[in-house]
């Protein structure tokens, strides 16, 4: 899939806000500094969509970018050691379950992982979540150039099997790097096979 044109339509602060679910949807969501706006901007190929920052839980409402007018890339609030208070973590919380819930033209959500760490509690317990309510989920691995070859692989393999201890089946995953562009091309064919697939929700 070629990124012809990429444009920021809005930013939500509530699911019900967001654009019509007319076109099929893609949502990026990680913990705090996994690297999700560095790959949302590899993907589209620019470099600043999506705001990086330096600052732990930046983005805090549900961006919706639509791409070559055609489909929708959602970047959303992340979780994990974001610097705001109980209260505000509870609202996040709240309304990224309500809009990974409730959005009936979401046809996958991209659960970014930190390739240089072991599998953490939050993110397993937020996959189990995703799995009981029978959210579609991928996995991409990220920062897969902070480390040799044979560690990012042995990292990866690791975590796949920490999942085996729970999951049937794993999830579809990728291997990625946002400074090496490595596992671009085979996201975008993943969405770009899932965009044929679409049709209208009828609500």
């Amino acid at each position: 899939m070629k990124i012809l044109t990429t444009k920021f339509i809005k930013s939500s602060i509530t699911p019900d806000l967001c654009p019509p679910a007319d076109k099929p949807e893609y949502a990026f969501i990680g913990r705090s500094n996994v690297g999700k706006s560095s790959l949302i901007n590899m993907l589209t190929g620019k470099v600043a969509l999506a705001k990086i920052s330096a600052t732990p839980g930046k983005t805090q409402t549900i961006n919706h970018f639509i791409i070559n007018n055609a489909w929708y890339l959602v970047d959303l609030p992340g979780y994990g050691f974001a610097k705001t208070g109980k209260k505000d973590k509870a609202d996040w919380l709240k309304m990224i379950n309500n809009y990974i819930a409730g959005r009936p033209n979401l046809m996958t959500l991209f659960l970014l992982i930190d390739s240089r760490h072991e599998p953490l509690q939050n993110d397993l317990n937020f996959m189990a979540w995703l799995g009981e309510n029978n959210i579609p989920f991928s996995i991409v691995f990220t920062k897969t150039d902070k480390l040799s070859k044979t560690k990012a692989e042995a990292n990866i393999t690791q975590y796949k099997n920490k999942l085996l201890e729970q999951w049937e089946e794993l999830p579809v995953n990728f291997a990625t790097s946002s400074e090496k562009r490595f596992g671009r091309d085979e996201i975008l064919s993943y969405i770009e096979n899932w965009n044929k697939k679409f049709e209208v929700p009828q609500v």
